[in-house]
């Protein structure tokens, strides 16, 4: 794999998945960081071929003293506290309550942490009169720390001044006017609409690795109306992935071996990067539609080894593109198809034992190749494994 840096000369308009057209809808959304889909697009058009991609990340990366790996903070915390399965946490008071089994379990805080809460607001709400902030992308040896202990210490949390952890870009909204030939009105259809437009911040970048070597520095265009980007060649970015990747390695094969003691097999997935989670069902004979939920179809919660979750909203990918021909003027449409919803990064799975991805499968036992291998060739669904340590 090859390592890159990729840095906006200008705002980047990245629109989400909702179908856009000013006639109907007059506001079009933009998300970040961008997807795997869109990076494949832009990297193709400077390789002026099609070629098979393998893609890792996006992460972000902030360039200080030297380059920095950034990923999504983990969302099973509450400030520094991290949260476990009621199953897990057996001293808790809670674990007289009743729950449906049917769902993932719910998730607490340990029982030895509750006394903590006012020294977290002391630390963590206000500072010197200023409210403190807290990071919502974690800095490469925060999170190779997390890896090898399951922790994050509270003052791991703050925001760094001038850094702009908490959100490294800027979100501007921009109008388009179409004005009435010889009228100084808008027009009344297709004469309005809004987009939003992301602008990183100073010295913060996104870094992704390909397995195609480029000559650096170039140029690349990338998202809605073709902004260009400058790549060039980080391998230390790559140095610091592959750290981590070495660390849950480790963490999955020492648990996934363990067989003795279950609670020495307990595990958490670390999700880095939006998780796509999808099954075919037939709900119509003349249609057929793809299912996405928040973790994989193949981790069971009745008698398997799936717990629980702590996940936030779906991230929307517009992806497909489905064809219609018009056979009275003899032309094919392409109207939007149903779209993606992902798993959000920084998604946490608890699990009593590390499970793999059938994603991850290339072949299929019947020698055929595994189509939904192409998630994971474009990025989606990396997870990080780190060992349950107790509280």
């Amino acid at each position: 794999m090859y390592w890159y840096k990729l840095t906006p000369l200008d705002i980047l308009m990245l629109r989400d998945a909702k179908p856009f057209s000013p006639q109907e809808r007059a506001w079009a959304g933009s998300i970040f960081p961008p997807n795997g889909h869109t990076i494949a697009g832009a990297f193709r058009g400077i390789l002026g071929e099609r070629k098979d991609f393998k893609i890792v990340g996006p992460f972000l990366c902030y360039q200080n003293t030297k380059n920095t790996l950034y990923l999504p903070r983990p969302l099973g915390f509450v400030k520094s506290v991290p949260l476990v399965p009621l199953t897990w946490e057996t001293e808790s008071y809670i674990n007289n309550a009743l729950w449906d089994k049917t769902q993932p379990c719910p998730l607490v805080k340990p029982h030895n942490k509750k006394d903590d809460d006012e020294d977290d607001k002391d630390d963590f709400v206000k500072c010197s009169g200023v409210e403190t902030k807290f990071r919502q992308y974690l800095p490469f040896c925060v999170v190779k720390e997390y890896l090898k202990t399951g922790k994050i210490d509270k003052h791991c949390w703050r925001v760094v001044d001038g850094t702009h952890e908490d959100k490294p870009w800027d979100e501007e909204t921009r109008s388009h006017n179409s004005i009435e030939p010889g009228t100084k009105q808008v027009k009344d259809a297709d004469g309005y609409f809004v987009e939003k437009a992301i602008r990183l911040h100073q010295n913060w970048s996104f870094a992704i690795g390909i397995n195609h070597e480029i000559t650096t520095p170039a140029t690349i265009r990338l998202g809605g109306e073709g902004h260009r980007v400058i790549v060039e060649s980080c391998p230390e970015l790559g140095e610091q992935w592959q750290e981590l990747k070495t660390i849950s390695d480790g963490n999955f094969q020492a648990n996934t071996k363990q067989a003795d003691n279950k609670d020495d097999t307990k595990s958490i997935a670390y999700l880095v990067t939006p998780g796509v989670f999808e099954r075919p069902h037939k709900y119509n004979p003349e249609q057929r539609v793809n299912l996405c939920r928040p973790y994989p179809w193949e981790w069971k919660l009745k008698d398997g080894i799936f717990v629980s979750m702590s996940t936030d909203k779906a991230v929307p990918i517009s992806c497909r593109i489905r064809e219609k021909e018009d056979k009275t003027k003899s032309i094919t449409k392409s109207i939007p198809a149903p779209q993606v919803f992902a798993a959000p990064p920084g998604t946490l799975y608890y699990l009593e034992k590390p499970q793999g991805l059938f994603q991850d499968t290339k072949i299929l036992p019947n020698d055929k190749k595994n189509r939904v291998n192409n998630w994971r060739q474009l990025g989606y669904s990396e997870m990080l494994w780190i060992k349950y340590q107790g509280n």
